[in-house]
Order: C-alpha cells, then sequence, then structure tokens
C-alpha cells in the first residue's frame, strides 16, 4: 500500500511541522480546509492557520511540547479557532501527537484535523 497515496486520499487535514513550527507534511484535505495548496503551505509557519489572537499561547504550548516530547492534549481532540487562507475563521477538531527521529529524539509534531461545530 503507497502511504503517500493514502495520505492525500483521508477525509481529514494531515499536517506534520518540524521543531520550528514549519510545515512539512500537508495533505489533500489540509488544503480543502484551510485554503493553502501543499505548494503554497509546505515550508510556511504554522501560523497561516493560527488566528493572530491565539498564536501567543500557541507557540508557548509548542515550545513545551517540544521541550517534554508530548502535548497535554495528546490522544486527545481538542476544538480550537483556526484561519482560512481567505481569512474565514473556523472552529476545528485537532489531535495532536508527537514525532521522533530514529535515535527517538522529538523532530516535530502532528495534527489530524477536521472542521468541527461551535462549541
Amino acid at each position: 500500500m503507497d502511504t503517500a497515496a493514502l495520505l492525500e486520499q483521508l477525509p481529514d487535514a494531515v499536517i506534520a511541522c518540524d521543531r520550528r513550527g514549519l510545515i512539512r507534511v500537508w495533505n489533500a484535505a489540509a488544503a480543502r480546509l484551510f485554503g493553502p495548496a501543499a505548494s503554497e503551505a509546505i515550508g510556511q509557519s504554522l501560523d497561516i492557520i493560527i488566528p493572530e489572537r491565539l498564536r501567543e499561547a500557541h507557540w508557548r504550548g509548542f515550545e513545551a511540547a517540544m521541550a517534554a516530547g508530548a502535548t497535554k492534549h495528546s490522544g486527545r481532540p481538542l476544538t480550537t479557532r483556526a484561519v482560512s487562507k481567505s481569512g474565514e475563521k473556523l472552529y476545528v477538531s485537532m489531535s495532536f501527537g508527537m514525532l521522533h527521529d530514529a535515535d527517538g529524539q522529538v523532530c516535530g509534531a502532528v495534527a489530524v484535523a477536521r472542521e468541527a461545530e461551535r462549541p
């Protein structure tokens, strides 16, 4: 089975980033949900989907997760706000996980997202 094709066919958005918060994986569902094509999103900061008023808190939590090797939300979906390429405010349900390299060191994070109802 082709893992890349599987990733592209998933109905949920999959976004992976490196330790600096730069997007490294952005599937077709992420493009449908947030707007930018993979060619536009890959290499960009996660800020492209984080509302400006939430960025400071997001980056504090991101840095803490990178240092600890875990997120406080691991395994549990979190409903939060996001922003699309057009500036539309979205509610999204996101699940997070940490990515590790071959030596077991944290090398990034992954999120799976879908549009959610307003809480």
